[in-house]
């Protein structure tokens, strides 16, 4: 059997990173736990402090087929290239034209540009002028590529 799992991502605004891959990937806001009615409800019974409510976020598949992704506000900068990361297939796979792909890949660029991403890197297939996959970074540098 397999066991259950969900991704955290440390960050310095656990808000602005849950609303960005909220938009991104398609989630949305994480339900608050079973047995209570909000999340407000779930920390006040745990004795979170009021100050703490905006260190974390969570949010999740609507069709609960992806992992709950959570987001947790530190202190620590983060100061090296992630060794794990995300990549968001977006471009129909390498059996369709190398072109349809590169316009695929393009506008999801965009589209995640204006949510606060940027390009770091266009990788190109060997041999070809189209773009094969793009490594790109989340409003907090975080790496994550689209292929």
């Amino acid at each position: 059997m397999a066991t259950p799992w969900t991704i955290t991502v440390d960050c310095a605004d656990a808000r602005l990173l849950a609303e960005f891959w909220s938009a991104a990937l398609g989630y949305a806001p994480a339900p608050p736990p079973t047995g209570f009615e909000t999340w407000e409800a779930w920390m006040i019974h745990h004795e979170v402090p009021a100050d703490e409510w905006g260190d974390v976020a969570a949010i999740s598949d609507p069709d609960g087929a992806g992992p709950r992704i959570s987001f947790l506000r530190v202190d620590e900068p983060r100061t090296v290239k992630n060794r794990l990361h995300p990549d968001l297939q977006v471009s129909g796979g390498r059996h369709l034209p190398a072109e349809l792909r590169g316009e695929r890949l393009a506008a999801e660029a965009r589209r995640l540009c204006a949510l606060g991403a940027r390009v770091v890197e266009e990788h190109r297939s060997p041999g070809s002028p189209h773009v094969d996959h793009l490594w790109m970074a989340d409003p907090e540098g975080n790496d994550f590529c689209i292929v």
